[in-house]
């Protein structure tokens, strides 16, 4: 049945309730069929349709630049951080920092602009607020990630008008095992890092309602291989200019170091990783509802790799002198953990409404920042993220939901260099959406409003912003195959407590970052038109977007130094984003049980600050492109991803040279298709070039991994 719906949300922020994420919108994806071994996948996990915290709605149009990872894709491409495992899906790229500290780029917004959910809730850790954080999910234990791109987003909170990744985990079980036990695991070996990883999860019904829950994940990588000279032509003609002076003036030590860094290859120093979580949970489901509960722990060290010649100091300038000489730094490693209590609810009604849904969540987050063996920065973060959502029962072609929204965020940093002081930051939240059906027309909207206080009583300051969203889409149906669409929204940002308050070195990103307490709300207009085709054997789309941004916050270098660290600067400028995004897949035979298929991807961002040039870090165009062979029980890929030059450069932004991957992967189920064994093996970066994203703070000296073997063994009983 086609529908069309006008949705309308709005968000407010104030005390402590537990309210739950809005788990309405869900869409079937408009990609390639399903291959055949996915039909008869026995996992009892899987779910085919996208469904963002919630089967709400199946087919909102507003949900065009909906994509996921899944299934045997996610087993090959799952990485130590969920933003390298997604970045062949369209439109997404990652902030790559080091193999530790990866987060999803979408349309070329990072950061604040980006929500990363668990089953509809914030990850409740710190990596929004830089880069070198890192994100406390762990891929080899999901069932599958979601990627939100457009207008819908605003449903998860304004400042997500970048988009939103959701994993959807399995530690509250939604369905009672029909077996007496169900068990999913997953190892893996990757030959560029010598990584190591293992993740499996259980389920046991306890009785024909009760379903109990369990598992765990290890990962141990080294430090990860290049293809090639780790620094970049233009460090290293920097650090040759460096042993030339040096040598000249006698320091044949301080020349031989920075001969040999100019000259690295193969390994990139301190990138190695160690991460371990596991989790359980209890579920009750019967026929007037579910409830369950889990629980999770969720720990990682990793390394930080440093920018050669890049420097600082703790004390005023003459302190190592009077203390008897300079002392040398360790190197920078980052220890976090996270403790997190989650909970989901749902309650079938009758009347008006069909259903009341709540989910909630608490973590105790703490990240620490060691050099060498010395403790240099704690930061630590208290949060609770929280929805309750009242779901309509369809009334003629009329559906829709509407709740609120609750998020409180205790933070804080202590030591040398906490260049954010402790702060607190709640934001409420009502919202509702509706949706209404035509014909061959849908409609649809959304409305939020958040309010949102910020405040830090070390400096003695409060802020408080009331944020408005909307969103309007128009869908034309021609046929059961085509759909043509047009989404517009308009989004506000409160700023965040990094943006306002931040004034000091931060040692991982290697930076003087200082904020301005006097931002205001951040305010975007934005569209998008989409065009989608899908039939059994050839799908397409095509989507176009702009985006308008009045007093838009960015951190931008100034050129200057302070503790012998470059300096950013938050500032508000207004910017504008275009760009645009297209995938296809054509089965273009049969033969001998196989179906071969040929699919590709294409994205490109146009970023700028008006009166001031580029966005720095945005990705360049981006074309992959593969061919399939799929039976039953064997699957053959081969695919080439290129990625054009970034030569539109800010400030002091160093230019990014394109660079071709070409990959190759196998799946085999050696004892059916559903017989729950399937083993991968995968070649990626075949020819062992360099490659660097333009999206990374840190692509001058920590490039992408070198040649990969990866082989995988994944079990479901």
């Amino acid at each position: 049945m086609r529908r069309t719906l006008l949705l309308v949300t709005t968000s407010l922020s104030l005390s402590p309730v537990l309210l739950a994420p809005l788990p309405a919108l869900a869409q079937e994806t408009q990609a390639a069929p399903a291959p055949a071994d996915d039909e008869d996948d026995d996992d009892f996990h899987r779910n085919r349709g996208i469904v963002v915290t919630a089967p709400f709605v199946r087919d909102l149009s507003i949900l065009a630049g909906t994509s996921e990872l899944t299934g045997d894709d996610l087993s090959r491409e799952a990485r130590s951080q969920i933003g390298d495992a997604l970045t062949k899906l369209p439109g997404v790229s990652a902030t790559s920092f080091s193999p530790g500290a990866s987060r999803p780029v979408l349309r070329g917004f990072q950061g604040e602009r980006i929500r990363v959910l668990t089953d509809g809730i914030g990850t409740i850790d710190v990596s929004n607020t830089s880069p070198d954080h890192g994100v406390t999910v762990e891929p080899i234990i999901l069932d599958r990630i979601e990627v939100l791109r457009g207008p819908a987003v605003l449903l998860f909170g304004g400042q997500a008008v970048g988009g939103a990744v959701n994993a959807i985990d399995k530690r509250i079980p939604r369905e009672v095992p029909e077996e007496p036990f169900h068990l999913d695991a997953l190892a893996t070996y990757g030959s560029a890092a010598d990584e190591r990883s293992i993740g499996a999860s259980l389920d046991v019904p306890l009785t024909s309602k009760l379903v109990l829950h369990v598992d765990g994940s290890y990962r141990k990588s080294n430090d990860l291989r290049a293809g090639g000279f780790v620094l970049s032509p233009g460090l290293r003609a920097e650090q040759l200019e460096t042993a030339a002076e040096e040598r000249e003036e006698g320091n044949l030590d301080e020349a031989a170091e920075a001969e040999e860094l100019a000259s690295l290859r193969g390994r990139i120093p301190n990138t190695g990783t160690e991460t371990y979580s596991f989790g359980g949970g209890l579920a009750y489901i019967g026929e007037g509802g579910s409830f369950g509960v889990s629980g999770s722990y969720y720990n990682s060290l990793y390394g930080v790799p440093a920018r050669p010649g890049a420097g600082h100091h703790h004390g005023e300038e003459g302190e190592e002198e009077e203390a008897g000489g300079e002392e040398e730094e360790g190197p920078v490693t980052i220890g976090l953990d996270q403790i997190k209590v989650d909970f989901r609810g749902e309650v079938f009604l009758p009347g008006f409404f069909e259903t009341l849904r709540l989910r909630a969540a608490y973590a105790d987050f703490k990240q620490t920042e060691f050099e060498g063996d010395e403790v240099g920065t704690v930061f630590t973060n208290q949060g609770i993220e929280s929805r309750l959502e009242l779901v309509q029962r369809e009334r003629g072609g009329w559906r829709g939901a509407s709740g609120v929204q609750y998020v409180h965020r205790d933070f804080s940093a202590i030591g040398a260099e906490a260049f954010v002081p402790p702060n607190v930051t709640e934001q409420l939240g009502i919202f509702t959406l509706q949706e209404v059906r035509s014909g061959n027309i849908e409609i649809e909207g959304a409305a939020r409003y958040d309010k949102v206080n910020v405040q830090s009583q070390v400096l003695g300051i409060e802020r408080d912003f009331d944020s408005y969203s909307f969103a309007l889409g128009l869908a034309y149906l021609p046929t059961d195959q085509l759909r043509i669409g047009v989404n517009l929204n308009r989004a506000q940002r409160a700023p965040a407590a990094e943006e306002l308050f931040s004034n000091g070195a931060h040692i991982a990103t290697q930076a003087f970052e200082i904020g301005n307490p006097d931002f205001t709300t951040e305010k975007s207009w934005g569209g998008e038109a989409y065009v989608r085709w899908s039939t059994p054997d050839v799908t397409m789309s095509l989507t176009g977007f702009y985006n308008r941004f009045d007093d838009f916050i960015i951190d931008v270098p100034t050129g200057l130094e302070e503790d012998d660290l470059p300096v950013f600067q938050f500032i508000q400028n207004d910017a504008k984003y275009y760009g645009l995004e297209a995938e296809a897949s054509v089965v273009f035979a049969r033969a001998g049980g196989f179906r071969f298929s040929a699919d590709g991807v294409a994205d490109y961002v146009h970023a700028s600050l008006d009166g001031l040039g580029p966005v720095p870090r945005i990705p360049p165009l981006r074309l992959l492109g593969g061919l399939e062979a799929q039976s039953d029980t064997l699957d053959l890929r081969a695919e080439v991803e290129w990625f054009d030059d970034q030569q539109r450069n800010a400030n002091f932004e160093t230019e990014t040279a394109g660079f071709t991957l070409v990959n190759a992967s196998a799946s085999w189920k050696p004892f059916g298709a559903s017989r729950g064994v399937t083993l991968i093996a995968s070649a990626n970066n075949i020819f062992d070039v360099v490659g660097r994203r333009a999206a990374s703070f840190t692509k001058d000296f920590a490039p992408l991994a070198g040649r990969d073997f990866r082989i995988s063994a994944k079990f479901s009983f």
